[in-house]
């Protein structure tokens, strides 16, 4: 039930009013966007351990409180900024369809809300840009944000973090 400055009323809140918070994070020069419902933890980069004939992105794994979990350096994936591991460097901890992820990027900016009208879609580019996993860009004041559906990046074949995805299609 929402209630009004007149009293309570039981209809249901349309949605041009729903608001969506997101955590916002540096890679390169460019600032990027993610459900923050999505997000566990946010932590410094310690060392991994690495995982032979994985992918140059699949940093390795690490073991947090029991759970292994495997580490994807995001620069990497994206082919932006400078691939530095300094004590700034960042390490978000994801929740994406039931599996724990590492993301690594350069820093952590804030947790933002966007309401609907803020995201735009993203533009159409050549075949050689892959934008499957832009949901589209948001704007607050002067900043553009890259907005990404992080659960579909990070459970794609291609990054081969899913038992499904790793198999490959065996038809």
């Amino acid at each position: 039930m929402f209630h009004t400055a007149t009293g309570p009323r039981a209809e249901v809140a349309d949605e041009s009013d729903y608001v969506q918070e997101f955590l916002t994070f540096t890679l390169g020069s460019e600032e990027y966007a993610i459900d923050i419902l999505r997000v566990q933890e946010i932590r410094g980069y310690d060392a991994v351990t690495t995982i032979a004939n994985s992918p140059e992105f699949i940093k390795g794994v690490i073991n947090l409180r029991g759970t292994i979990v495997p580490i994807v350096d995001l620069r990497i994936k994206f082919r932006v900024g400078k691939v530095e591991y300094t004590p700034f460097t960042v390490v978000i901890i994801l929740n994406v369809g039931n599996r724990v992820v590492g993301m690594v990027v350069d820093s952590v900016s804030d947790v933002i809300a966007l309401e609907p009208g803020q995201v735009r879609p993203a533009p159409e580019f050549a075949a050689t840009v892959d934008t499957a996993y832009i949901l589209g860009l948001g704007t607050v004041g002067e900043r553009m944000l890259i907005v990404v559906d992080i659960e579909r990046l990070m459970l794609s074949k291609e990054m081969a973090l899913v038992d499904e995805a790793a198999a490959g299609a065996d038809f």
